[in-house]
Parts: C-alpha cells; sequence; structure tokens
C-alpha cells in the first residue's frame, strides 16, 4: 500500500466515499479511511427532493454514472432492486397529546401532510445505509481510491506537509501523509478530537437525546387509522412524524421489511423517560401514546437500542490549513425535517469546488475559510428552525406554520435547480437571499416563547409574510387543510416568484418526469 496521498478522507459513510470518489476524478491520489466494516449499522436515512437533486448534480458534473439512479425510486427500483430501500413520498406529521389515542378531526388540526412528488417513479427514497453505504464505498474503490477498513486512527498531526495520520489496522502501526484531510466521520469525530477543537452549542438549541433502533413488524398507520379522504400521498411512503410535548418519534419503512424508528426528545422528557435504559425507556413512552404504541404491538427491535445522549453538536471550526469537515463531521442538529442529507450534499458539492479550483492556489487558506463559514451559518440558521419547532412541539399550530419555512424554502430551492437557475437559491434555505433570511430569523425569534393574544397573530402573521415570495407549493392555503399535494397548477402560478414561463415550467415538469407515470412503479 501507498503511504502517501494526496487527499485522506475519513469516514466511509456515503458523504465521505463520494468526496472520495469525486477527489479520484479530479484526478488526486486518494485513501478512504474506516473505522468499521461494511455492511454497517446507521442512521440518518431520510432523502428529500434537493438531495437527490444535489446526487444527480454531482453524478453529472464528476461522470459519476453508476450513482444517478439512486436518486429516485423508480429508476433506484430498476437499476438496483438488490439495495435496500424505503418509499418517500413526502412528510407526514400528526400531533399527539399524552395518554389520549389519536383521532382524525375534520379539520385535520392534528396532521400535515407535505407532499414531494406526484407518484412513486420520481419519489424519494429513504436510504438502508448498510446497503447504500456499502455500495458508495465500493464504487469508491472501483475508481482506484484505496479503502482502509477497520483503521483506527490515534493522531493528526498537521505541523508538516504533508499532514501525518498515525494509528492502528490489524494490530500494526499504521501511518499515512496526505497532503488535504476531509473528515466525514461524524459528530465529535476524529479530526474534532485530534486537533482539540472546541464545541461551541447551538443558541437556539434546547439539549436533546435520541433513542433508536430498526425493528421488524411496524402496522402501517393507514390500515389502523384509514382515512375517509384520499390523501395526496400513502401516509406510510414518508418520513412520518408523531410529534408531542417535548419531542417525536419518527417511522421509516423499507422495502426489505425493516423499519428505522426512534425518538428524539428534550433532555428533560429524556429524563423523565430514562432514555439510558433503552427498551425499557422506549415502552415507557408508548405507554404514554397509545395510537403509537398501536402502531408498534408485534414490533421487534432487530438489534440493541442506540441511546445518543447528547443528540446536537456544533464545531466551533469547519476548516484549516490543510483540512476541512463536512458538514455531517461540523455539526448535527437533530433528525427532523430530513436536513442532513442535502446540508452534506451541499458541503460536498463546496468542498469539491474548492479543491478543483484551488489546489495549490495561494487562495486556498481563504477558499477554505468561505467553506467554513458557510457551512457554520447553515447549520445555525437550521438549529434555530428546528429549536423553534422544540419550543412549539405542545403547540401544534405554530408548529405546523414554522415547518411552512422550511417547506417554502425547500420547494423554492429545488424548482429553481429543476428551472437550471441554481444561482436563485444557492444556499440552503435561502440564506443567500438577504430579505428572506432576515424574515425567517424574525419569525423563529417571535415563535420562541408561547404565544397568546395578539403575539400569537403576529407570528402567523410574519410565517405568512415570509413564505409569501418564495411559496411555490401552495402552502398555507386554508381551503387545503393542511394537505399539500405536488401540484403542477401551483408550480405554474408561482413562475413568476422564479422568473419563469409557462413554457419553462412545462419543460420543467416534461425533464422531471412530473406527468410521466410507470404503471409497475406508480401505485
Amino acid at each position: 500500500m501507498t503511504a502517501d496521498f494526496d487527499i485522506a478522507v475519513i469516514g466511509s459513510g456515503f458523504a465521505g466515499s463520494l468526496m472520495a470518489m469525486i477527489a479520484r476524478r479530479l484526478g488526486r491520489s486518494v485513501v478512504l479511511i474506516e473505522r468499521g466494516r461494511h455492511p454497517r449499522f446507521a442512521i440518518g436515512e431520510s432523502s428529500t427532493p434537493l438531495a437527490n437533486l444535489l446526487l444527480e448534480e454531482l453524478a453529472r458534473d464528476y461522470d459519476l454514472p453508476a450513482l444517478a439512479p439512486l436518486s429516485k425510486w423508480g429508476t433506484w427500483q430498476r437499476t438496483h432492486p438488490e439495495i435496500a430501500c424505503g418509499l418517500k413520498r413526502g412528510f407526514t406529521f400528526f400531533h399527539h397529546r399524552f395518554g389520549e389515542p389519536w383521532q382524525a378531526a375534520a379539520d385535520r388540526h392534528n396532521e400535515l401532510l407535505v407532499a414531494a412528488s406526484p407518484h412513486d417513479g420520481i419519489a424519494d427514497t429513504h436510504w438502508f445505509r448498510a446497503d447504500f453505504d456499502q455500495f458508495f464505498a465500493r464504487q469508491a474503490q472501483k475508481l482506484g481510491v484505496e479503502l482502509l477498513e477497520e483503521c483506527a486512527l490515534e493522531s493528526a498531526d498537521f505541523s508538516q506537509s504533508p499532514a501525518v495520520l498515525a494509528g492502528q489496522r490489524g494490530g500494526k502501526p499504521l501511518a499515512l501523509r496526505a497532503r488535504f484531510v476531509v473528515d466525514a466521520s461524524g459528530p465529535r469525530g476524529f479530526l474534532h478530537r485530534a486537533l482539540g477543537l472546541k464545541e461551541t452549542p447551538f443558541d437556539a438549541m434546547p439539549p436533546t437525546e435520541a433513542l433508536y433502533t430498526h425493528f421488524t413488524d411496524v402496522k402501517r398507520w393507514d390500515t389502523l387509522h384509514p382515512s375517509s379522504e384520499s390523501p395526496p400521498y400513502p401516509v406510510d411512503d414518508a418520513a412520518m412524524h408523531h410529534v408531542f410535548d417535548g419531542g417525536w418519534i419518527w417511522v421509516l419503512r423499507f422495502n426489505n421489511g425493516i423499519t428505522s424508528a426512534g425518538v428524539a426528545a428534550t433532555a428533560k422528557l429524556a429524563g423523565e423517560l430514562r432514555f439510558a435504559e433503552g427498551a425499557a425507556a422506549w415502552d415507557r413512552l408508548l405507554a404514554r401514546l397509545p395510537s403509537v404504541r398501536g402502531q408498534f404491538a408485534e414490533a421487534g427491535p432487530t438489534q440493541p437500542f442506540v441511546h445518543a445522549p447528547r443528540l446536537s453538536f456544533r464545531s466551533a471550526e469547519a476548516a484549516g490549513d490543510g483540512w476541512a469537515l463536512l458538514p455531517s463531521a461540523a455539526g448535527f442538529v437533530d433528525p427532523l425535517l430530513s436536513t442532513g442529507f442535502p446540508l452534506a450534499l451541499l458541503g460536498v458539492a463546496r468542498l469539491a469546488r474548492v479543491l478543483r479550483k484551488e489546489w495549490k492556489s495561494p487562495t486556498l487558506k481563504a477558499a477554505l475559510a468561505d467553506y467554513s463559514a458557510q457551512t457554520l451559518r447553515e447549520l445555525d440558521a437550521t438549529a434555530a428552525l428546528v429549536g423553534a419547532l422544540y419550543a412549539q412541539m405542545s403547540d401544534f399550530e405554530v408548529f405546523r406554520a414554522l415547518t411552512l419555512l422550511y417547506f417554502a424554502a425547500a420547494s423554492f430551492s429545488e424548482t429553481a435547480r429543476r428551472l437550471e437557475k441554481p444561482e436563485l437559491a444557492s444556499a440552503f434555505l435561502l440564506l443567500d437571499r438577504e430579505d428572506f433570511a432576515k424574515a425567517f430569523h424574525r419569525s423563529l425569534e417571535l415563535a420562541r416563547c408561547p404565544l397568546a393574544g395578539i403575539w400569537r397573530a403576529v407570528s402567523f402573521k410574519s410565517i405568512a409574510t415570509t413564505i409569501a415570495p418564495v411559496n411555490v407549493a401552495g402552502l398555507a392555503d386554508p381551503g387545503r387543510r393542511h394537505w399539500y399535494p405536488a401540484s403542477a397548477e401551483d408550480l405554474f402560478d408561482a413562475a413568476h416568484k422564479l422568473g419563469a414561463s409557462r413554457g419553462e415550467v412545462e419543460r420543467l415538469l416534461k425533464r422531471s418526469g412530473f406527468s410521466v407515470r410507470s404503471p409497475k412503479l406508480d401505485k
């Protein structure tokens, strides 16, 4: 094995392997270092339209055709049915009160459904990470990346160039030299520890904990609670969120019989339920949520529960001289709203541009500083949104309104990219649009406290005013009673917000397969 590399990537999850593939396509020698061995258990499983668009763009821009089919349910099933995944047609939210069974209401005040696609063929997916990450790592190997599994790194020395990474593999000492090091090893990962980087907690996020595992035999919600109306998509074929005061449960179904489920909650609620006790804590939580308990009545975990006692994390720095953290290593907020994938892929795209344009350039240091600042700014904005949502989990009317800040920004960004106008939305949550960013943060500041009287009305008005210029999905339409389909007419009506003509929208719909349905894949 060669001990000298241009680039070392630490962590062979999908983001690290993708970064390694891109670096190889740029002509660099690359080593990909993995502490474990594939396949291995991992969560962070739910993609979004923006994440899939970014994956498509990266596959195209860096000649990675093997990855492109994994950006849609339809092409995935035709090309790689052996890689397990789940069908994700949208975001499903149900609000619960402890001790009370959930019941559908005529006004749907305890529901929120936001469609992400009009049919299965172009739907998003949940990534079964054991299969998905292994596929990416093996693709990296095929491109000439040196993959070192079961490699325990112990130190990193950047006092010289190339930097020296030292550790053990197979019980023997290992030393590697690399001109640049990318950390994709997750929160509080290798470089954060080895370089002694400071952790700076998010200002707006409460302390949270998580408890999770994979299950078999989880019942479908739509069989337990059939609707008398036709929802915009099957509610279980989605990222399902059960929201309650102090936390929420996710339910993500895969096509191999496994369901990923877990709870993220404030430290206060996690302490009451004693999350550290694992399965017993899960049972205590379900005892408070009768309808969710019914969904898991016959379910069994496939492995022991994992307790994450400190869920959110933010590094004070995301890049330095000779190194960079991908967003997944620079910080983590919460699984809520599935923000992790688009943040990670935006970071991969930006760092790839830096390595392509600035390699051995005198402006590399400045480019890395910009990368670090943007990465942390987007993590901070995500934390501000999620923190406001945690503050309002007991008040679902406010919680639901706050989610529209995310869905408006995300759907605008997705449409801009599909129109081949990415410059309209180059930053996550539209932070590059100064008017939106200011209004977004004002709305969140209003919503962090209990809202009553005039301040409640002010908060709702602030959110409605904020999303209006970028609302291309018919959000907040009271006639829809909190069910939002993926509608071509909404895009036509909002074309002017994107500086697009009706013809451009028609071509967008045709390109994206919006109205092209496959009888085998569209239910």
